[in-house]
């Protein structure tokens, strides 16, 4: 019960911070020249962004890092929700 209670405040934590990532990465695309990023540069700056942002969140229920398909399903979904 304890361990379910824990997994859902992880969950909500992650949530709320990849909504804050995309909010943040949204406001730092501006290019050098001080003009909002458009297009093609802007998709691949949200990409980087997003991942930047969620590969530190990348860790198991026991602190260690995930690896292979766990964390590929893990960047996918923390990626689409932010």
């Amino acid at each position: 019960m304890m361990k379910r209670i824990f997994l859902a405040a992880i969950v909500a934590t992650f949530a709320a911070g990849s909504a804050f990532a995309q909010e943040t990465c949204e406001s730092k695309a501006i290019g050098k020249d001080g003009k909002p990023l458009a297009g093609a540069a802007k998709t691949s700056f949200l990409k980087k962004c997003k991942q930047d942002a969620c590969a530190p969140k990348a860790v198991g229920s026991d602190g260690k890092p995930l690896a292979g398909a766990a964390k590929n399903s893990f960047m996918k979904k923390c990626e689409t929700s932010a």
